[in-house]
């Protein structure tokens, strides 16, 4: 059984979604973004303990198709820019349409109209959290942060930054003030 699960964003998510399942001695086949695949099928009750325990911990299953198209985009785009930085060149709507089966006109205006924002606005959200979370570490330079998530220059990313924080990069790295936000908030 695969059971869908919104605001999973994280490593750290998984792991934690996983132990608690264990706690309830259910044992889990794979364990993704968003996806829990179960070695058995759950009863009514099962599955309420199963969302009781996951509100718990900051998370839910979804059960209705929208809801899970929604997680399945913002999934998609959360693992493009926070683990797989060398896809990043791929045309966003084509990676979309393709892993979701759907055309991109139908996927655009389904996530605008529930999410009340742009899915680009959305993945530009996220590519930001990235630059502040490199921008944090302090190992990158600017220059080196553009290069891996694929901005044309430094001066695109800084204006973008800019727009998105009301801060220059370097003012950001500067302040020394940890400004990250939990993915599942961006």
């Amino acid at each position: 059984m695969i059971l869908y699960i919104k605001n999973m964003v994280c490593d750290r998510c998984k792991l934690v979604v996983k132990s608690e399942l264990l706690k309830l001695g259910l044992h889990t086949i794979s364990v993704k973004l968003g996806e829990v695949e179960l070695n058995k099928d759950l009863n009514a009750s099962e599955k309420l303990l199963v969302n009781d325990m996951l509100k718990q911990i900051g998370f839910s299953l979804i059960d209705d198709k929208t809801s899970l198209m929604i997680e399945r985009i913002k999934t998609l785009i959360i693992e493009l820019i926070h683990q797989k930085n060398s896809e990043l060149k791929t045309n966003l709507s084509d990676l979309l349409s393709s892993q979701l089966n759907r055309d991109y006109n139908y996927i655009s205006n389904l996530f605008s109209e529930v999410e009340g924002r742009t899915i680009e606005h959305y993945y530009i959200a996220q590519k930001i959290e990235k630059v502040k979370e490199l921008l944090v570490y302090d190992e990158l330079s600017l220059s080196e942060i553009a290069d891996l998530l694929n901005y044309s220059s430094v001066a695109y990313l800084s204006n973008q930054f800019k727009k998105v924080t009301g801060l220059t990069p370097s003012f950001f790295k500067n302040i020394k003030v940890n400004k990250l936000k939990p993915l599942d908030q961006v």
